[in-house]
């Protein structure tokens, strides 16, 4: 009885301390998500007064990447607060998702910006610009797949209660 009494016990320590790990792990997310809208802004900003939007609008969209990603993180931390468990994965793939978006669209920019007149001077810009190609067809290929899972995730969705019995 003694032993029953100390596993409760020790389970209630723990319990709390998860709870206390992921709260500070919610308001760190939370900050920095709040951080990267301010220097988005910013780059914002400084495109709009000095008349040269075209050139930060791909920090600017970097940045509104990062922020949604750290959103659906912030996300995912509270419904693992609330629920006590970790199997949510849907939000882990729109998370690897916008990554891939994200990364896709930075390439785009900076192989269009090799692509202008008079970068084809040398050969180490055509083994980027197939480098580049190549990382394209890749993330393509893994936006597929994640998009895939992500509506496989939501036609069977994932029950918590067999996996608490498993």
């Amino acid at each position: 009885m003694n032993e029953g009494r100390f596993r409760h016990y020790f389970d209630g320590i723990l319990g709390k301390a998860e709870v206390t790990v992921y709260s500070i792990l919610a308001v760190l997310l939370a900050v920095t998500a709040l951080v990267t809208i301010a220097g988005a802004g910013k780059i914002l900003w400084n495109g709009i007064t000095h008349s040269s939007i075209s050139t930060g609008t791909l920090g600017v969209l970097n940045e509104l990447l990062v922020v949604l990603m750290l959103v659906e993180i912030l996300h995912t931390v509270r419904i693992s607060i609330r629920s006590h468990l970790l199997v949510i994965t849907e939000p882990f793939l729109v998370v690897g998702l916008i990554a891939c978006i994200r990364r896709v669209l930075v390439v785009t920019l900076e192989a269009a910006t090799l692509t202008k007149a008079g970068a084809w001077a040398n050969e180490s810009s055509m083994s980027v610009f197939r480098g580049s190609l190549m990382e394209l067809g890749l993330l393509g290929f893994l936006i597929l797949v994640l998009v895939y899972c992500i509506t496989l995730l939501r036609r069977h969705p994932l029950n918590p209660k067999d996996l608490a019995d498993a």
